[in-house]
């Protein structure tokens, strides 16, 4: 029995609903799955690109980065490699190297629990990468370890499939049968709050921003 399981990556998402999320800011996006969702606790490691993308998903034992391989010939442009590697921090599954051809094959960008190396290189090549840490150890190879089945990053479930958006607020996923439900609340969201900033602009102390708050608190 292999000690490699590799399903075949999803298809990227249509482009259409790509580019529909790269101006929505993450909080939009949270605020409308619950506040209870989205992968917290990782670093951002480039400067400031936007992360949008479909989710190629990756299982590591700790520390071992041998199928890494494999999904950097499966990937498609668009694809976000997700690497669920149990939140060790003791030795690195990506640096400049994967980072490299990733970058050139269309990859969108690294979503990884657990550490990275070269650190300096992601963020002078601005290629999108959230991780727990940088390492100076390499990694280890032999497995077992898994492509393309669900995983978790710090205790969110992502699918093979699902839609990455990431900025300097974080990260969230959802599925692709829900992106246009997502964004259109969004939308809705944006719409709310920057009519509320034009009410804090007017200068007025008395807005209904802050009237309703207090009011459904009897404050």
């Amino acid at each position: 029995m292999s000690d490699y399981t590799v399903n075949p990556p999803a298809p990227v998402a249509p482009s259409s609903v790509l580019d529909a999320f790269r101006d929505v800011v993450t909080p939009y996006i949270s605020d409308n799955l619950g506040r209870l969702t989205g992968i917290t606790g990782l670093t951002r490691f480039h400067r400031q690109a936007k992360l949008v993308g479909t989710a190629l998903t990756i299982k590591v034992r700790p520390g071992d980065n041998t199928i890494i391989y494999k999904a950097l010939q499966t990937l498609s442009p668009g694809h976000v490699l997700v690497i669920d590697g149990g939140s060790d921090l003791k030795n690195a599954l990506v640096g400049d190297l994967i980072m490299s051809y990733a970058r050139l094959h269309g990859c969108a960008g690294f979503i990884v629990d657990g550490s990275i190396r070269d650190s300096a290189a992601f963020y002078e090549a601005d290629f999108p990468c959230y991780a727990r840490s940088a390492i100076h150890r390499g990694p280890y190879k032999g497995g077992p370890a898994a492509l393309n089945i669900p995983v978790s990053i710090g205790g969110q479930v992502v699918n093979p499939g699902d839609i990455v958006v990431a900025d300097e607020d974080g990260i969230v996923t959802f599925a692709l049968a829900d992106a246009e439900k997502v964004l259109a609340a969004a939308k809705q969201t944006a719409a709310k709050e920057n009519a509320i900033k034009a009410d804090i602009d007017s200068g007025k102390r008395d807005i209904p921003w802050l009237g309703s708050i207090l009011k459904s608190y009897e404050l």
